[in-house]
């Protein structure tokens, strides 16, 4: 990507993606701390800890759910697969070359559709007692799996480099991996450490939030949504990285 005209000293620039996208790393933390917490040892977002939960569920390890980790399972791929036939639809097959109006059509039809079922799941929420709730429970997990599983999609078709804006693993073993004293010497070493930070704070405030109702860390996570939605506009203008930017 070169720099515009008559900014011969400019870097490319993709703040407003990346913004939004590190808005949604703080989602996550939001969601998962409102799950996990007050919704009965379930998460929305990571997956891989569901499947781990579900599995020592399944071998009756003391205190720990099946249903709610396989609802919120099954969600997540609907959702996943909606967000998969969305950017087909808007932008076509993997690969495939779109404007950049198309693609900001597609994010921004992609995030309000996120905001849309992550508000339904926070209202809710309103009032649901920490690790009860009856059906009520399993209504909220599975909207808010929804609402994740798009986005995860979404975000999955950027392909934007160490922002996947739900799992650290790999962003950690980048930074530990590529950093001075392994020999190396990343260049998106602040991106790595900013994915993980917001992460970490998204989760801390959803836990403080926690202590007030369960429905505040998910409305909040909403507000954080709308946010990202703003961001992709804030510079019309500005081109959008491709994949592996």
């Amino acid at each position: 990507m070169e720099a515009s005209p008559g900014r011969p000293d400019a870097t490319p620039r993709v703040q407003p993606l990346l913004l939004a996208l590190s808005l949604l790393t703080l989602v996550t933390g939001l969601v998962d701390a409102a799950c996990y917490l007050g919704l009965g040892r379930v998460f929305t977002a990571n997956m891989t800890g569901n499947v781990v939960l579900l599995a020592f569920g399944a071998a009756g390890a003391q205190g720990l759910p099946v249903l709610a980790p396989t609802v919120s399972l099954v969600v997540f791929l609907v959702g996943a697969t909606g967000g998969g036939r969305l950017a087909s639809r808007l932008v076509g097959p993997a690969g495939t070359t779109a404007s950049e109006p198309v693609r900001r059509r597609w994010l921004t039809l992609a995030l309000m559709a996120e905001l849309g079922l992550v508000t339904v799941a926070g209202v809710a929420a309103v009032g649901l007692p920490v690790d009860g709730g009856g059906a009520r429970r399993y209504v909220v997990i599975g909207v808010l799996a929804a609402g994740l599983g798009l986005q995860n999609a979404t975000v999955r078709r950027l392909a934007v480099p160490d922002v996947t804006t739900t799992v650290l693993t790999l962003t950690l073993t980048g930074l530990a991996a590529d950093s001075w004293l392994a020999g190396g010497r990343s260049p998106r070493v602040g991106r790595r450490g900013a994915a993980v930070g917001l992460m970490f704070a998204g989760a801390l405030v959803g836990a403080l939030l926690l202590r007030v109702d369960v429905a505040l860390p998910v409305l909040a996570a909403a507000l954080v949504i709308a946010l990202a939605a703003v961001a992709l506009r804030l510079e019309t203008e500005e081109p959008l990285p491709r994949a592996g930017a």
